[in-house]
């Protein structure tokens, strides 16, 4: 029989350090002297026991590690199950959220996805803003986590080609897990206080400057103004820029640069393709907007850059309203924001290394084509990729295709307009965070949607935050019978 009390120890334990880490938000509205603090104490002390019973629970069934089949269980479960405990807050506090209002706030701050359904952000106490903050950096380190141990182990999307990069490979997962999350843990906090540090010194509020470190380092895009980074001035927006992209390269490329090898992120293939694109569409956008409108050079570049490298990282922080930008803008945003950043990193999306392996599969098929009596094999940094990693790769783009279209349908079934439903539908799986129109952009909110349209999306964004293909496995009949 399928043993689950591996599966329900560890989600118990994570629900109950989501429970601890309600404690810290609750910290700052006592200090503040505002009574919202008492819905965080409600609110951790239903996630501890209920979290510590389950653990405890099923703590007699915990061995050295877990099977494949526990493994996509935890995946999934924990990414399904932390958000119903992170709505609590929303719920039960000052925004009074409705259960699907707080479902959807809770899991576009895990899966980093940035879509909020709230407005009037500076209204909102202080606690609950960084506890918005609080689910992205947690939801980003997460994140690392699962796409350098689990997903390469489940052989999803094609991450089985990181198997065994920059880390040993260790016969069980947990181990494994524990010792990656301990390396990764050092250069996330890191990060994320340097990031702060630096906001702080361009004028921000010492809070904000933490609140906005820990979602631009998770590139969640989660902000304490409705008007995103449009709020504040040019040295802030540059700083972001700097972070956003350090957030979206591999982290074991980190890893490997702090062990002494200084050459690891400019070697990466991956990188170098993520800073091309970047730069290309920075240009282009930039040559548009001059050629088109006449703005001021340095405003124009600065804008361009800022929100072309957020959609493109998937952070979805917004400086500047760019659906006014014309027609030719907005296409480049929605396509730039089905790329994505590295894998390994907290960026989201198709990610660098998939296009990349597509297009080098198709141009192996070229060459064949025009020698007949050739073997030419797809490569990446040299190496001969094998079959499994291609035919996954190649799973992964038709279902994400499929998965757009059908989620884009759906929408328009519940009366969204065709923009709101295809924008809306690719913020979601891809986790970018705003969408496009008048509605979804970058500057209204996802709160005037439909709740079968919320329902939606948060599923989305849930299956999207997990490659996809992890969810889809637990989906099938022959998962529960094998």
């Amino acid at each position: 029989m399928f043993d689950l009390r591996p599966v329900g120890y560890v989600i118990g334990l994570l629900v109950a350090f989501l429970g601890v880490a309600m404690l810290l938000p609750m910290v700052v509205d006592l200090l503040e002297g505002n009574g919202h603090w008492s819905v965080f104490a409600e609110s951790a002390v239903i996630s501890i026991l209920t979290g510590g019973l389950m653990a405890l629970a099923c703590a007699n069934a915990v061995g050295e590690g877990l099977t494949i089949r526990q493994t996509f269980l935890v995946t999934t479960g924990v990414w399904l199950m932390l958000p119903v405990f992170g709505a609590l807050p929303f719920i039960l506090g000052a925004t009074g959220a409705r259960p699907v209002d707080g479902f959807f706030e809770a899991m576009s701050g895990l899966t980093t996805t940035g879509s909020t359904v709230f407005s009037d952000l500076e209204t909102l106490p202080s606690g609950l803003l960084l506890w918005r903050g609080l689910l992205q950096w947690i939801g980003g380190i997460g994140i690392i986590v699962v796409a350098m141990v689990f997903l390469p182990e489940l052989r999803v999307g094609g991450m089985q080609i990181f198997r065994s990069e920059g880390f040993d490979t260790f016969g069980k997962i947990l181990p494994r897990a524990t010792e990656i999350a301990s390396r990764i843990s050092v250069i996330y906090l890191a990060l994320t206080g340097a990031c702060g540090m630096a906001y702080f010194a361009m004028g921000m509020s010492s809070f904000d400057a933490m609140v906005h470190a820990m979602t631009t380092i998770a590139t969640g895009g989660f902000a304490n103004y409705d008007s995103s980074f449009g709020a504040f001035g040019p040295g802030v927006q540059y700083v972001a820029v700097v972070f956003m992209i350090l957030a979206a390269l591999p982290f074991v490329r980190y890893v490997q640069l702090i062990g002494g090898s200084f050459w690891a992120p400019v070697m990466d293939a991956q990188v170098r393709g993520f800073a091309l694109i970047l730069v290309v569409v920075w240009a282009v956008l930039v040559l548009w907007q001059v050629a088109d409108a006449g703005e001021a050079v340095e405003q124009t570049m600065r804008a361009s850059l800022f929100n072309a490298t957020s959609i493109l990282t998937g952070t979805g922080y917004a400086s500047a309203n760019y659906m006014a930008w014309g027609s030719f803008p907005v296409a480049v945003f929605f396509f730039l924001g089905l790329i994505g950043g590295c894998a390994g990193s907290t960026a989201c999306s198709i990610k660098v290394f998939r296009y990349q392996l597509l297009f080098s599969s198709v141009w192996a098929q070229i060459r064949s084509i025009h020698s007949p009596h050739g073997i030419f094999v797809p490569r990446y940094e040299g190496r001969a990729v094998g079959e499994d990693v291609l035919n996954s790769v190649m799973s992964f783009f038709v279902l994400f295709l499929v998965s757009l279209g059908l989620l884009s349908i759906a929408l328009g079934m519940t009366g969204l307009d065709f923009i709101t439903s295809l924008s809306g539908a690719a913020a979601a799986i891809a986790n970018i965070g705003p969408g496009l129109g008048d509605v979804i952009g970058p500057a209204g909110n996802f709160g005037s949607l439909n709740d079968t349209a919320k329902w939606l999306l948060a599923g989305a964004m849930w299956v999207g935050r997990l490659e996809l293909l992890a969810v889809y496995a637990i989906l099938t009949v022959n998962f529960w019978r094998g």
